[in-house]
């Protein structure tokens, strides 16, 4: 059967305390991993594999297009107290709120600058800061309805907020679909666990969608692509397909001369009312941004400003996730809400300021050193770990432009049990949850995406730097739950059926009539 054994090294464990036994939360989901024992989750693991490479369940990512990989999954799920998880859904929408205001002073009237709280160079000389953008009046002051934000626990148990993504947000199909593969592997669990959905994300996203078309009782909405080279093309697909709207890349969508959204099709031209862009501002529209962009569309920015398009989220919107802006998002709250931070953020040195640089400088061999505009882990220095001519070399980079960077003190991320090599082994772990904001709609995902980093005492879980995801569940922690009969799981692979499936096998895609 394969007896489980297992003890955290160092960082807090979420189902485990450091002397072996189950975390409260987490006593019924242990003893039936017990039951089941090592092999058994192993064929499991196996059948959720071949799943997901049955379903084509991929990524890919920027730096390799030879070809996409299976998603990794890992079939042990992380608990969340349904208490605890209130806060967090609090604390998100808070900071959207407060984000929101930020991004629309900036081009406005830019009083928090005026105020002495966020200094000039970050604002409008941040590299996400759009002066196309100034005075441009978006509904309701809103730019940004889509928000992942990366959350961590510490070695304190604590929940931080690690950062904030605003410009094209992802990984929300990913969290769905691994929803969809614990509920085959763990079928037995559902019924014992109350655990929160997560599939509601896409009709709350349906319904924010369309209430933000600028003039139509029924909007056309599509979802603009770069096309099946960009790493998370699969996403794209899963999305247009799960909310039946037309997966569209530039060349699908021109703009009148009365600045006109119009998708091609083959019985001619109809008008686009709300496009959800999964482009990077600067290859949106080649009018305004890189005359060179082949993945976006001339004119979009016309539409868009002239009101006749939404754009979601709004160009302009990288400027509050900056990693150089993450710092002052407390001050933001304070500044703009007139309230206290729910959630906490960790310690950041923007290298901009001389004190701080001069910190960080004489502490890089302590501190985690992150380039401000980079994502997907690209860049990070893990001054730990780095050898002496990798800090010299991010010396020299932050002396050359200190306005590129950012340090913060090495968390000891929190760390889930997961299948190695056939043996549970603690992993550490970060989580992103979505976080929808529109004029009638604040929604938060129950839960998130789980990233692991796979390797041994590696903090990088991003999947474009090797790393795996896990399903989140949010439970209720005082129900009283009933033993389970692992009689009937002992030795089955998998227990549940087949599950319904509905992804993009062949994205649908609108074309121009020839």
């Amino acid at each position: 059967m394969g007896e489980i054994r297992y003890l955290p090294v160092g960082s807090y464990d979420e189902l485990v305390d450091h002397d072996g036994r189950p975390r409260p939360l987490a006593a019924p989901l242990w003893r039936h991993l017990s039951a089941l024992g090592t092999t058994a989750l192993a064929q499991r693991q196996d059948r959720a594999d071949d799943e997901i490479r049955s379903a084509g369940l991929s990524f890919g990512t920027d730096e390799d297009r030879s070809g996409e990989r299976a998603w990794p999954f890992d079939l042990v799920p992380r608990l969340v107290d349904g208490t605890e998880w209130s806060r967090v859904e609090a604390g998100l929408a808070q900071r959207l709120r407060a984000l929101n205001h930020f991004i629309d002073d900036l081009y406005h009237d830019q009083l928090i600058v005026r105020a002495g709280i966020v200094p000039t160079e970050l604002a409008t000389g941040s590299p996400n800061f759009r002066p196309e953008c100034v005075g441009v009046e978006v509904p309701g002051g809103m730019w940004a309805h889509i928000c992942g934000s990366d959350i961590v626990r510490d070695r304190d148990g604590e929940l931080y907020v690690l950062e904030d993504n605003l410009r094209v947000p992802s990984g929300v199909a990913y969290m769905l679909e691994n929803r969809v593969l614990a509920k085959q592997v763990f079928a037995e669990l559902f019924r014992s666990y109350s655990v929160q959905p997560v599939d509601h994300y896409v009709g709350v996203l349906r319904r924010l969608l369309t209430s933000l078309a600028p003039w139509s009782t029924e909007p056309r909405v599509v979802v603009l692509t770069p096309g099946a080279h960009n790493s998370a093309y699969f996403e794209h697909a899963f999305l247009a397909q799960q909310l039946g709207v037309d997966l569209v890349e530039g060349a699908d969508l021109f703009v009148s001369s009365d600045d006109v959204a119009y998708v091609k099709t083959i019985d001619g031209p109809e008008r686009v009312d709300v496009v959800y862009r999964r482009i990077d501002d600067r290859y949106l529209d080649p009018e305004v941004f890189r005359r060179d962009s082949l993945v976006g569309t001339p004119g979009l920015m016309r539409a868009w400003v002239a009101g006749n398009l939404a754009l979601v989220n709004a160009p302009g919107t990288g400027v509050a996730d900056d990693k150089g802006a993450y710092p002052l998002v407390p001050a933001m709250i304070h500044f703009y809400l007139a309230e206290e931070p729910i959630l906490r953020n960790v310690p950041t040195w923007r290298c901009a300021d001389e004190a701080a640089r001069r910190h960080v400088l004489a502490n890089l061999a302590s501190l985690v050193v992150k380039p401000a505009n980079e994502s997907g882990g690209y860049g990070v220095v893990f001054g730990p770990t780095a050898g002496p001519e990798a800090l010299a070399h991010v010396a020299r980079r932050i002396e050359q432009h200190p306005a590129g960077w950012v340090a913060q003190p090495l968390l000891s991320l929190s760390t889930v049990p997961t299948l190695v090599d056939g043996d549970l082994r603690p992993r550490h772990v970060d989580l992103r949850p979505f976080c929808l904001s529109g004029p009638d709609t604040s929604y938060v995902t129950p839960g998130g995406l789980t990233r692991v980093a796979r390797p041994e005492g590696s903090l990088l879980v991003n999947s474009s730097q090797g790393g795996g995801s896990k399903d989140t569940w949010v439970v209720d922690a005082t129900l009283t739950l009933p033993e389970l009969e692992p009689c009937r799981a002992v030795g089955d692979p998998l227990t549940a059926g087949p599950t319904e499936r509905s992804r993009p096998e062949v994205p649908r895609r609108v074309e121009m009539a020839q």
